[in-house]
């Protein structure tokens, strides 16, 4: 248990940072090689005084719709247990954002999300946070197998993946897709078996709710994943054009589900994600553009919109939180 513990103490507190740094130095130093680099910042500084700043203006409200739809699917999916409140679940969901900063791929998002609960529902809703999750992660993986269709040759001509590698990336990431979209559509019925298997177990009632999961509910969380992407993909959009990265639209559309897939299947932390988002992305968008700023300061300025003003708003809702009054009141 100890070890477990100091595992996780070090690849928080020292990994983390560490690869951070590091990945902090390559990012800068491919900004210091790009061509005509004081050019392209005077033109990003002329973004901000113009009217072009209602492209960061809406990526913001695009943040907020973000998290209003994430909201709305937690809302839906945790009725099964326990009704609660649009705010309710807002604030849940923003006090989730805050726990996930220092853990891996954001897993804390469930810990901070059940506070919102009544003491005996907590353990319920871990289930429910993951399905939620899964269908977000079924959009991603099948989005990024479009994005990879379409960036093979410029993938493999560039030398960023050979033949042999995108074929398996590709292979491997539809079976997954397939395996997972399965399970997904599945899953009511694999309460039974979780009864034969934990029948002993005085945790088994975790699983009370996965018999409620029907397809019609399924099928709404993933549109709601879905339009969730497409948010996404538009904060990516709409920042590129403000810092002047010029970049045809499917070719934008495209990198971007690359991206998202590789943020999707390769663990980090918060911290450590700032960087490696940046150091994909220019891998990526350096491919179409040289620009390498821009597209630096669209991945720091779509993490900071996303993750750390949430974050933020989230760790002040939590001191306000009596986190062990037992209630079943709707607030």
């Amino acid at each position: 248990m100890r070890r477990n513990k100091t595992i996780k103490i070090f690849g928080n507190y020292f990994l983390g940072p560490l690869l951070f740094l590091w990945l902090l130095y390559v990012i800068y130093a491919q900004i210091r090689q790009q061509p005509h680099l004081h050019q392209t910042w005077d033109a990003i500084k002329t973004s901000i005084t113009s009217r072009k700043i209602v492209l960061l203006i809406s990526a913001v409200l695009l943040m907020l719709a973000n998290w209003a739809i994430e909201t709305l699917k937690w809302k839906i999916s945790v009725a099964i247990i326990h009704p609660i409140t649009f705010r309710k679940a807002f604030r849940a969901v923003l006090s989730g954002v805050s726990f996930s900063v220092s853990m891996p791929n954001r897993m804390g998002e469930y810990a901070g999300r059940a506070l919102y609960l009544p003491e005996g529902n907590r353990l319920k809703s871990v289930p429910i946070s993951l399905i939620g999750g899964i269908s977000q992660l079924i959009i991603t993986l099948l989005f990024g197998i479009v994005g990879l269709a379409i960036l093979k040759k410029f993938l493999v001509v560039h030398d960023l993946l050979t033949d042999s590698w995108y074929g398996f990336i590709i292979f491997g990431t539809a079976l997954v897709t397939v395996a997972l979209t399965v399970f997904y559509f599945t899953i009511h019925s694999w309460a039974p078996l979780l009864k034969r298997w934990f029948h002993q177990s005085r945790h088994l009632f975790i699983f009370q709710s996965l018999p409620w999961f029907d397809a019609s509910l399924l099928l709404r969380l993933l549109s709601l994943s879905f339009i969730r992407y497409i948010i996404f993909t538009g904060q990516y959009v709409l920042l590129f054009s403000f810092f002047q990265v010029h970049v045809p639209l499917y070719l934008v559309w495209s990198a971007t589900a690359v991206l998202f897939l590789a943020m999707a299947v390769i663990p980090t932390i918060a911290l450590a994600e700032l960087g490696l988002r940046g150091q994909v992305s220019l891998q990526l968008m350096g491919l179409f553009t040289t620009n390498s700023l821009g597209v630096v300061l669209t991945s720091v300025t779509v993490w900071i919109i996303n993750l750390m003003l949430p974050a933020l708003a989230g760790s002040i809702l939590i001191l306000t939180l009596k986190v062990f009054k037992r209630t079943h009141e709707l607030v």
